[in-house]
């Protein structure tokens, strides 16, 4: 088996220290790190999101399939901005203030780094002022909110909101998810999409940068 097929499995099964070896086995023999990252790192976590999307596995497999794929990325990062390899984009990604919920916002950061994207994760509870600054200073193309409470749904607005203030309305993409979301709420306070899961905020955010 080619040495990033093996690696691409190793991450499928979650084993991170075969992937951490892997990964420094392929840097040892002077493969391109962007094929060390599409063709093995992002490969594989491609086969995890399909397989999550059919129901074939869950969330704990897909978190130890992250878990693996950052011991990979650990060693080809610093490659990576060494050769001045972009990423395919910059999200800036949270749960909105008030709202302490993060398992869904944690999936989504991890289906869109396993995408090849750049994920700025602000965490929880994160004030409209942030989601706002963090886009501006990364010069990020979306932003990403998560809500799980219908009490914390208005604070989207607000982001949105302040983004028009800002004038990054239109430039930066806005997605918002989350249990009690809809498309018609997202339409009903400006956001461009409405992402019921990972798979479908890592299709989206690609669509929003021109990729796949």
């Amino acid at each position: 088996m080619d040495i990033l097929q093996e690696l691409s499995k190793s991450l499928q099964k979650g084993d991170a220290d075969r992937v951490a070896e892997l990964t420094q086995e392929a840097i040892d023999e002077r493969l391109e790190s962007k094929r060390i990252l599409d063709d093995g790192l992002i490969a594989g976590m491609a086969v995890i999101g399909e397989r999550f999307k059919k129901h074939e596995i869950f969330l704990p497999e897909v978190l130890f399939a992250a878990k693996a794929m950052y011991a990979g990325m650990d060693l080809l990062k610093p490659l990576l901005i060494k050769e001045g390899i972009p990423t395919i984009g910059k999200v800036v990604i949270g749960t909105v203030q008030g709202d302490l919920h993060d398992i869904g916002k944690n999936l989504v950061a991890i289906m869109l780094k396993g995408a090849g994207f750049e994920v700025i994760d602000l965490g929880n509870d994160v004030p409209p002022e942030r989601f706002i600054e963090a886009a501006q200073k990364e010069a990020a193309e979306v932003i990403g909110m998560s809500a799980l409470l219908t009490t914390t749904m208005p604070v989207m607005k607000k982001v949105i909101d302040l983004a028009k203030e800002r004038g990054i309305y239109g430039k930066t993409k806005i997605i918002v998810g989350g249990a009690p979301l809809s498309s018609a709420y997202a339409k009903e306070i400006g956001a461009d999409a409405y992402c019921y899961d990972g798979l479908n905020a890592v299709d989206c955010v690609k669509g929003f940068v021109g990729v796949g």
